[in-house]
């Protein structure tokens, strides 16, 4: 079959002005779909034997529309995209959490011993050793809450410095938003802290002296999805930072500790610190809020006062949101080579 000879220069004028204007009615394929330089080449071309090639004309209509792999989105298109891949982040993220023990004798079991060897240690070594519970009415529901929660936030922080380059592998092969990184990594500490919080909520009725249920731990949800908020904002920010500098996962052990002993996970910090600027640095720390709510909801049946819910509400939002916009910003440097 012949094919039909193209009207030489005027052609790519034609193709100029149509991948310029656009078809209307024709499906969207790309953001960006010919810049001034792809102008600028096809006029050269129009001066060469070239303009005569159907080939070429041919090699342009499959290609005007492709976009470049890794381009940021506008920031309403990314939360579109990631919206469309909820049901992949879900099943993903659960599938680690019930395979992460899938090659130990133990198996699942392990979801339950290790925050209870966890908590058994600290109240130990603080407890018994160090006697850090003397006149103190309920050490042990004050470390078991102080280590097991924590241990939400610790573990989203410790990950997502290395979460960008373990998924390297993943990221050349397939465009999506980078940003279902750093939220199956949150997802996945989530669906683990539901088994360790019942293990928690366990240990501190049956292990005296007891406490007692109320209804003021109906709000223990609503502090824990304020928790979630604020380890989705950690996650953001140390996933994009560990990408711009790998050393940085190395001082999160240290990183980690800090925060620990900052926010009085294991003592309460108004026995031991007495300086009150260091003090009110300490207090305003969001995970010192978060336990401090846990622990005024689970051992006091109280109810945490407005400041407590505002800050809550401020860290989580003000985090969450920060955090996303700084790890979008970054999304065209994730399918790039480090040096």
């Amino acid at each position: 079959m012949s094919r039909s000879k193209p009207e030489s220069a005027s052609s790519w004028k034609r193709i100029v002005g149509a991948s310029s204007s656009g078809t209307a009615g024709s499906p969207k394929r790309a953001r960006r779909v010919l810049t001034d330089e792809d102008e600028r080449f096809l006029r050269d071309i129009e001066k060469t034997h070239l303009a005569n090639d159907p080939s070429v004309e041919d090699l342009f209509g499959e290609t005007q529309d492709l976009e470049p792999i890794g381009e940021k989105a506008s920031l309403r298109e990314y939360l579109k995209e990631l919206w469309q891949r909820r049901h992949f982040i879900w099943r993903e993220s659960k599938n680690k959490v019930l395979n992460q023990t899938s090659n130990t004798f133990l198996g699942p079991l392990w979801l339950v011993l290790n925050p209870l060897l966890l908590a058994a240690f600290y109240w130990v070594i603080f407890g018994i050793v160090l006697g850090v519970s003397r006149g103190m009415d309920n050490f042990v529901a004050f470390i078991i809450i102080g280590i097991l929660m924590f241990r939400f936030s610790s573990g989203a922080i410790g990950q997502s410095t290395k979460a960008i380059a373990s998924s390297r592998s993943m990221i050349k092969a397939f465009s999506y938003p980078r940003a279902a990184i750093p939220i199956s990594l949150v997802v996945r500490e989530m669906l683990g802290q539901f088994i360790v919080m019942a293990v928690m909520l366990v240990m501190i009725l049956v292990i005296p002296p007891h406490v007692s249920v109320d209804a003021t731990w109906l709000l223990v949800p609503l502090v824990f999805v304020s928790h979630i908020l604020i380890n989705f904002g950690f996650a953001f920010f140390f996933s994009r930072i560990g990408y711009k500098l790998p050393d940085f996962s190395q001082a999160m052990s240290f990183i980690t500790r800090l925060l620990m002993y900052g926010s009085g996970v294991i003592f309460p910090v108004e026995r031991f610190l007495q300086h009150e600027p260091a003090l009110s640095i300490v207090k305003a720390n969001p995970i010192y809020i978060l336990l401090d709510a846990y622990r005024s909801i689970l051992m006091e049946n109280a109810v945490p006062p407005p400041s407590t819910w505002w800050n809550l509400a401020g860290w989580g939002f003000g985090l969450a949101i920060c955090g996303f916009i700084y790890f979008w910003r970054g999304e065209e440097e994730y399918a790039r080579e480090q040096r």
